[in-house]
């Protein structure tokens, strides 16, 4: 059975993958990499870990692109690699900035305070 491809995505500058669920495979294999390489208890690791995981879940078992796109929930096949791509360069930044590391010193009083300023109401 001949595989028929979209003529186009719909979404300017985004063209239509040609080997998606080989894209995306080997996208999420590379995250899964990156990310291992994180301590478990980082909540990045954790949470990336899962979604990626689900998602490569999701590639093996729905082979025509319709049911993958649908069973991801999260756009066209084009745009999940788009994201992956995107959480690829991520967890490697996440790699060298360390965010599950103890601040070299402590944060601000009040930092995580929302709304940020407390603005008063103008005099009139």
């Amino acid at each position: 059975m001949a595989k028929i491809l979209k003529a186009s995505t719909g979404l300017t500058g985004l063209a239509v993958s040609t080997n998606p669920h080989h894209t995306l495979c080997a996208l999420y294999g590379k995250i899964l990499r990156a990310v291992a390489k994180m301590p478990q208890e980082a909540s990045y690791r954790k949470y990336t870990e899962q979604l990626v995981k689900q998602r490569a879940d999701a590639v093996a078992k729905n082979k025509d692109i319709v049911a993958l796109e649908k069973a991801v929930g999260c756009g066209q096949v084009e745009e999940l690699i788009v994201q992956a791509e995107n959480e690829l360069i991520l967890a490697r930044k996440m790699l060298g900035w360390k965010p599950w590391e103890k601040l070299v010193q402590p944060a601000p009083a009040r930092q995580w305070d929302w709304p940020p300023a407390q603005i008063s109401e103008p005099k009139v």
